[in-house]
């Protein structure tokens, strides 16, 4: 049933006073979900109705601290419980009825138990602006969202707004593109505005490709409105009806939540015909992507909606005049958009205070790789690698030493130790030969190879090369030839000069951004590790022995025990010898490199 605006404000006021309540919000995205906190949330929906407690159950979107999950967060006063388990349900909610704390579901931080969430390290640089609600309301009660603001800032728009007041906003606010490139989005819908055709289109990019990367599958997961929301909003700006969100088969929780926002919002007439009384109409589609990661580019994920085959279009002419079935079309991604409806309610000048000069804002990176704290962060645009390395990540396990992290996935670069303290914006990324990217952040440890990191990245950015220009085609194969030619020893020092040679070309010659920024890791790393490539190729060693054709796995003989630990684990037969007759050896003819016999000998007798 269609509600005015009067309803509306009806809905946001009485579900306010549930927030006042007693809430058990448990995270069910994609990571916490891995560990069955969809059983627990079933279990203490059962054991709060056992009890007769008095408290709110229910699911909500992800926390960010993917490493502490299942994540519990009692409201409203915060209480964060990580890790619990199924058979922690019944406790937890006698606690919550008792008015006492499960302490040893409690982090702990500096010898003391955190009682509320946002006074963990983790989270006290953050400024949650895109991740506002993922935590904080059900991202499949309609409802909630409105009472968290929500659909306000659509009616302000359409209630006492102009498209050129709404699109002066977002130019005022300086936010920039969160899909890679930065382009200024006010600009992009202004150009899309001034495209003179009755039929245009607003698209939703959420295909998030780069290996990873989450950022996009959590803000669906947990706060889909918010994204709904600002696509109408944008539809008013540039004079569409109809929207896409292209989103990737591999997220099925958030594809169902987007199934679900969707029908809440036609049903209460937020999407449809004569939105709140007006005459504006937009309805949004969804369009279930492959896995193809060349379909986050622009053009290609247009063609892969009109059902064609994914690859890029030349440009120009721009999506901005020509896109989608040929009309003008406006494309944002995920975080982008997750931010338009504060810019709206609160004003372009508002969001322009947060960030630096050149980029406003927050940035929501996906934090992985050897670091202690992997999870999602949110942080002000101009935080230092620093800060979210070791401040938010709480640095690298196992006493190791930061090496190097990689930012805008297969198209970004690596960030050596003297960067770290580099401002994470656009203009500074670039700089140093990496880029902003969508938001992935893989940190890597000293016992990280570059050399073999690049080649990872190059045999991912061959798989996904749509093939349609021989740049990239014939390009990212040949650089990967050689690299593999190096990680097994038989490079020529002439191959580094060559590697420059194709990267210029595939960077000026490429058809899309796939192409043009492939050998970003390549260059990084030859720029600030070269001498990792010297050594594999006139040495012909790998000293972090992760090039195993390189690599020879020896027992010390002076060290080894007689014992036989390694020889019952090794599961290639490789290692001869006999308990207490002398030291045992490895044939390197059998062995693989596997190094179960490293990680087996109590004595550490045995290295690479």
């Amino acid at each position: 049933m269609q509600k005015t605006s009067k309803e509306l404000r009806d809905i946001r006021a009485k579900t306010k006073l549930i927030f006042e309540k007693t809430r058990i919000m448990i995270c069910c995205g994609t990571g916490c979900t891995s560990s069955k906190s969809d059983k627990i949330l079933e279990e203490l929906q059962k054991k709060s109705k056992e009890l007769g407690a008095n408290v709110i159950v229910e699911k909500t979107g992800c926390f960010g601290f993917c490493a502490k999950g299942p994540i519990i967060v009692i409201e409203p006063d915060q209480t964060f419980y990580e890790m619990v388990n199924i058979e922690d349900s019944e406790e937890i909610i006698k606690a919550v009825m008792n008015g006492t704390k499960v302490e040893r579901l409690m982090p702990e931080e500096d010898d003391k138990f955190i009682q509320k969430w946002h006074e963990l390290n983790f989270y006290k640089k953050q400024k949650r602006l895109a991740l506002r609600n993922c935590g904080y309301i059900n991202p499949e009660d309609i409802d909630e969202y409105i009472a968290v603001d929500g659909y306000l800032a659509l009616e302000k728009v359409l209630t006492g707004m102009s498209s050129d007041k709404v699109i002066n906003e977002v130019i005022k606010s300086g936010i920039r593109g969160r899909g890679g490139a930065g382009f200024p989005t006010g600009k992009k819908w202004q150009f899309t505005s001034s495209a003179q055709n009755d039929i245009k289109y607003v698209c939703c990019n959420a295909d998030e490709g780069d290996p990873g990367a989450f950022m996009d599958r959590s803000i669906l997961e947990g706060d889909p409105h918010s994204v709904i929301e600002a696509m109408a909003i944008a539809g008013f700006a540039i004079g569409s009806n109809q929207g896409y969100i292209y989103v990737r088969a591999e997220y099925p929780i958030a594809v169902q939540r987007l199934n679900i926002a969707i029908k809440q919002a036609t049903e209460y007439g937020l999407l449809g015909t004569n939105i709140l009384s007006t005459n504006f109409d937009f309805n949004i589609e969804l369009r279930l992507g492959a896995g193809a990661f060349v379909c986050g580019e622009e053009t290609a994920l247009m063609n892969s909606i009109e059902g064609k085959r994914g690859e890029p279009r030349p440009r120009p002419p721009f999506p901005a005049f020509k896109g989608l079935f040929g009309k003008p079309t406006l494309l944002n991604n995920v975080e982008t958009y997750a931010n338009i409806c504060q810019i709206i309610l609160n004003g372009g000048d508002w969001y322009a205070k947060v960030g630096t000069e050149s980029s406003k804002g927050t940035k929501v990176f996906a934090l992985g790789g050897n670091i202690n704290n992997v999870g999602l962060v949110e942080v002000p645009m101009g935080t230092t690698l620093r800060e979210i390395v070791f401040d938010i990540g709480g640095g690298i396990p196992e006493g190791k030493n930061f090496k190097a992290a990689q930012t805008g996935g297969p198209s970004g670069g690596c960030i050596p130790t003297e960067h770290l303290d580099i401002p994470i914006d656009y203009e500074s990324l670039t700089s140093i030969g990496s880029m902003m990217g969508s938001g992935g952040l893989i940190v890597m440890d000293d016992s990280k190879c570059m050399v073999n990191i690049a080649k990872f990245f190059l045999e991912f950015t061959v798989d996904e090369s749509c093939g349609k220009c021989p740049t990239c085609r014939i390009g990212t194969k040949r650089m990967l030839e050689i690299l593999t030619r190096i990680t097994e020893g038989k490079g020529k020092i002439e191959d580094i000069e060559r590697l420059e040679k194709l990267s210029k070309v595939m960077k000026s010659a490429s058809l899309c951004g796939l192409g043009q920024t492939a050998s970003n890791p390549v260059m990084s790393t030859l720029r600030y590790f070269r001498e990792e490539y010297i050594d594999h190729i006139e040495n012909k060693r790998c000293a972090t022995g992760q090039c195993k054709t390189l690599t020879k796995v020896l027992i010390d003989p002076e060290k080894c025990k007689q014992c036989g630990i390694c020889q019952k684990n090794c599961p290639y037969n490789a290692i001869k010898g006999e308990v207490r007759k002398g030291p045992f050896e490895i044939d390197q003819s059998k062995c693989v490199k596997c190094k179960v016999c490293i990680t087996k000998c109590p004595f550490k007798a045995i290295n690479n």
